[in-house]
């Protein structure tokens, strides 16, 4: 655990994962937080997780890198001029939780509540928040704050600030560390808040937060949402499904990249992809050759990307958004010979997300999901670690989270 109230548990252990704390938040963070930040940080600590602010909030945190979760008691701020609290009624698991509570990327900051896939209601609002009203349905996904000075940001890319702050994990602007929607309640400046239209149903528009923006950005970006473009989606799990609702909608022709050729049925006949491919095919690939107009690769494992390349056009694109973590080989020569380009994306920024919640809403695009108990979710987790889930796991947080509550 980080550290819970100094004030009553000062020993050699708790000073020590002091230290290591703001060695964590200089050496990781560097390019986010400056100084004075690392100071708030320190006399936040000084504090109990419950005391740090005034409004009370529970949800599920790890404590440490085993990725344990079990309830958790904490506080939010009070609602600002500028901010919009809600009520979390449904929380979207993303592999990129699994990841953080794994600490498998060695940035981690404990006590970790995950969740960055959130929809809710709207409950209290700032005297200067126009966006959105008590009882509107709305969501807050992979971030919570930006600079709003640099480049980016003036390009309503805020997912690629130097200074973004991450929905939970992060480090706030007051120094305290941000919490996510494993939780009962959220607090956000109006920014990053997306609006859900009223015929979405939550639960299933939840994961469009993460999941969603993060294969919808790059398949606009880079010129893949076009009529007749023919476009490859690697893995077929949170992400890969909903690229192929949106790729479809696009207007594209879609092919399936997977090593299971047991879903190819399900592929063609409920995705509605137009073919499948089996990677693990030599004569499939070689079948394939240079078919593509761009791929968008949504595996977090480490695989091999050099028959990818072989399947792009000449001037191909081939777009990662998965996040391995270890490095993927690539023989230059692959792009040379044919002008190619490898490149990675990320979410995107607020404006490009609610315009991809509009879209799906008029394309009727949700994800395919299996809705669980608060008190599921380590076996959620174990379960997305086996790529066990048809689609994603979204938590029903508002039925069943008080009733895990000590």
């Amino acid at each position: 655990m980080l550290i819970r109230n100094i004030c009553t548990h000062i020993n050699i252990h708790m000073k020590q994962k002091q230290k290591q704390v703001l060695s964590l938040v200089s050496s990781r963070h560097s390019n986010h937080y400056n100084n004075d930040n690392i100071a708030v940080l320190s006399s936040k600590m000084a504090k109990s997780r419950e005391e740090e602010h005034p409004v009370k909030a529970f949800g599920w945190a790890a404590r440490d890198s085993s990725g344990h979760l079990s309830p958790f008691k904490f506080s939010r701020r009070e609602t600002g001029d500028e901010d919009v609290r809600l009520k979390v009624l449904y929380c979207g698991i993303c592999h990129t939780d699994l990841s953080n509570i794994k600490n498998e990327w060695g940035f981690s900051l404990f006590p970790m509540v995950p969740g960055h896939e959130i929809a809710g209601e709207v409950t209290e609002v700032g005297s200067k928040v126009r966006k959105v009203k008590v009882g509107d349905k709305v969501g807050v996904g992979c971030m919570v704050g930006a600079c709003h000075s640099c480049e980016s940001c003036a390009n309503d890319l805020e997912n690629y600030c130097p200074k973004m702050i991450l929905t939970y994990s992060s480090i706030n602007t007051d120094g305290t560390i941000t919490y996510g929607g494993y939780s009962d309640h959220m607090v956000a400046n109006e920014r990053y808040i997306v609006r859900f239209p009223d015929s979405m149903p939550l639960d299933a528009a939840a994961p469009l937060l993460c999941a969603g923006i993060t294969v919808y950005s790059p398949l606009k970006y880079f010129g893949l949402a076009e009529q007749g473009k023919h476009v490859g989606i690697v893995g077929l799990g949170g992400l890969g499904h909903v690229a192929v609702k949106f790729a479809k909608a696009f207007g594209a022709k879609v092919t399936v990249i997977s090593t299971s050729p047991s879903k190819k049925t399900e592929v063609l006949e409920h995705l509605g992809a137009d073919s499948f491919l089996n990677s693990r095919d030599p004569d499939q690939l070689q079948g394939a050759m240079g078919t593509l107009d761009g791929i968008i690769d949504t595996v977090s494992a480490v695989h091999p990307i050099l028959p990818l390349v072989g399947l792009l056009k000449s001037q191909g694109k081939l777009v990662l958004v998965g996040a391995p973590d270890k490095p993927l080989e690539l023989p230059v020569i692959s792009l040379i010979m044919g002008r190619k380009t490898v490149s990675g994306s990320s979410t995107g920024g607020m404006k490009e997300t609610q315009e991809m919640i509009d879209f799906a809403a008029k394309h009727n695009i949700t994800a395919d999901i299996e809705v669980i108990s608060m008190d599921y979710v380590n076996t959620a987790m174990e379960r997305l670690a086996k790529a066990d889930v048809r689609y994603r796991f979204v938590i029903d947080i508002a039925n069943t989270l008080y009733a895990t509550k000590p």
